[in-house]
């Protein structure tokens, strides 16, 4: 069956510099820096991911950090749990934009 994202394509992911090499040699030093120990253990990094991932909604990244997290050892509890928090937090920030509205409604009402 075919999809709109093939999930073949995020091997390609590290071709991203064929078109602009420099630009993806920076993005790729960064990242790397990013994922490596530091106040945060890869497995919490990875857990970031894959929260972060389900809250800008990228299939290749959803993908990509599922295997990255069981591979560091966390269980489906722990990842659910995670994209949970992500929800939660993406919810959060969309009713808390509501006040918008109430102010709006309220300045119109007077």
């Amino acid at each position: 069956m075919k999809t709109y994202y093939d999930p073949e394509d995020l091997k390609k992911f590290g071709k991203i510099g064929e078109f602009q090499k420099s630009m993806a040699d920076k993005f790729f030093d960064y990242y790397g820096e990013v994922f490596k120990e530091g106040a945060l253990t890869a497995r919490e990094k990875s857990l970031i991911a894959l929260a972060v991932a389900h809250a800008v909604q990228c299939p290749y990244c959803i993908d990509a950090y599922t295997v990255d997290s069981m591979e560091k050892g966390c269980d489906e509890e722990q990842m659910m749990e995670a994209v949970h928090v992500a929800a939660a937090i993406r919810g959060g920030a969309s009713l808390v934009h509501s006040t918008q509205m109430m102010n709006k409604v309220k300045e119109i009402s007077m």
